[in-house]
């Protein structure tokens, strides 16, 4: 027998909590109980689904970017099947986040980006990142400067779109896990070029 569920309790919080961790420790077994123990237990399936998403984009990220697709599609299965045939979807999509590589880096760029946000205020949008649709726009210097990156051999100009009091900051930094060993690669070699002298602006 089940021990009693409230779905609004401390044991309700405490499965969803068990069930993301087991994920995020590498755990199918453990992911798979915990799912399990809800279904059973009376949760509101698209409550797990929901989760699933959190823990996709919050404990695997871009070590495997279809992470995201996976946990969007069980939640959209749930939606279109119900219970009892969707609980399979449920459980496929808890074993891939479980066996999935690790990230938290998008996390903690999110929340660095925050933290700089509420110490900074609102900084002012960089001129040349500046909307120019009118020709008075213009003649404020909105949009001088600006290069057109896909003009460059390389797909890069080497500008940075960040405030110039916070230019030096770096939110975002790749892992060594999954996926993101190939997008850190691509991250130090648009540093390398940032590094050297930019190209010319696009003349329109």
């Amino acid at each position: 027998t089940l021990p009693r569920y409230d779905r609004a309790g401390e044991e309700h919080f405490n499965l969803i909590s068990a069930m993301q961790k087991s994920i995020r420790a590498s755990d199918p077994q453990g992911a798979v109980y915990w799912v399990e123990r809800m279904l059973q237990s009376g949760e509101d399936p698209l409550y797990v689904a929901r989760r699933l998403v959190r823990t996709a984009s919050e404990d695997v990220g871009l070590a495997d970017p279809s992470a995201l697709p996976q946990a969007i599609a069980a939640w959209q299965t749930v939606r279109f099947l119900g219970l009892p045939e969707a609980g399979v979807a449920l459980h496929q999509c808890a074993l891939y986040l479980a066996l999935a590589p690790k990230s938290n880096r998008v996390e903690v760029a999110q929340t660095e980006a925050a933290k700089t946000i509420e110490r900074t205020g609102s900084l002012p949008v960089p001129m040349a990142f500046r909307n120019a649709p009118t020709d008075l726009m213009k003649g404020m210097g909105y949009g001088e400067g600006y290069q057109y990156d896909h003009d460059h051999p390389e797909g890069i100009s080497g500008q940075t779109g960040l405030p110039e009091e916070i230019q030096e900051l770096e939110f975002y930094k790749p892992g060594d896990k999954g996926y993101e060993k190939e997008l850190r690669k691509r991250w130090d070699s648009i540093q390398a070029f940032r590094s050297r002298k930019p190209a010319n602006p696009r003349e329109d």
